[in-house]
């Protein structure tokens, strides 16, 4: 495991998560729900950034790793998956929302790593529609996390509107993804 700036960064995302879910366990006398919302959602930004931010750092100063490659993706979907649970657990958005968006991330994940194992990783490789469902995702949970008006703004119901495309945007291209797999899941010499 090679330890470098960019994996730091990484390795600091994960560890932001414990952190993240155990400021919503903190007694209301402790932190009011609004100052929870508040440092929660500063936290899933932060480790947003970070998530850009190490991926640049890894090119700009040459230290790509196929560790890092391995850990970045990991980091993004755990830090998701606790938001999305979260979320569902404070009643801000729907079970049914957060397991196409979890279990769309396992499948793919899945995918890519048996594509992978039979040398064609590259028909999996992420497609302009799968950016769209992060953008609309990473928009919609801290919208959702922070679940106050801000500037005259229903943030919360902007949220959910996007949270909603985002799952549209998940099942289409998790849709996209098996498409595009589906003669080598189909090819017996291909099976693992």
């Amino acid at each position: 495991m090679p330890l470098n700036i960019p994996n730091a960064l990484t390795w600091a995302r994960i560890a932001l998560i414990p952190i993240f879910v155990g400021v919503f366990y903190l007694p209301d006398s402790w932190m009011p729900v609004a100052s929870k919302n508040l440092v929660a959602t500063a936290i899933f930004i932060a480790a947003a950034v970070t998530d850009w931010f190490d991926g640049y750092l890894a090119r700009a100063l040459g230290q790509t790793s196929a560790f890092g490659a391995f850990l970045d993706p990991v980091a993004d979907k755990l830090m998701v998956a606790a938001a999305l649970i979260l979320l569902v657990q404070l009643a801000r958005v729907d079970a049914l929302i957060a397991v196409v968006i979890i279990g769309r991330e396992i499948t793919i994940s899945a995918l890519r790593e048996w594509m992978a194992r039979v040398g064609q990783s590259a028909s999996v490789a992420v497609a302009y529609v799968g950016k769209l469902k992060t953008a609309a995702q990473m928009v919609a949970i801290p919208l959702l996390l922070f679940d106050a008006p801000l500037l005259g703004f229903d943030l919360r119901l902007i949220g959910e509107v996007l949270i909603y495309v985002a799952a549209a945007l998940t099942l289409w291209s998790m849709g996209y993804y098996l498409r595009r797999a589906m003669p080598l899941l189909l090819d017996r010499d291909g099976a693992a």
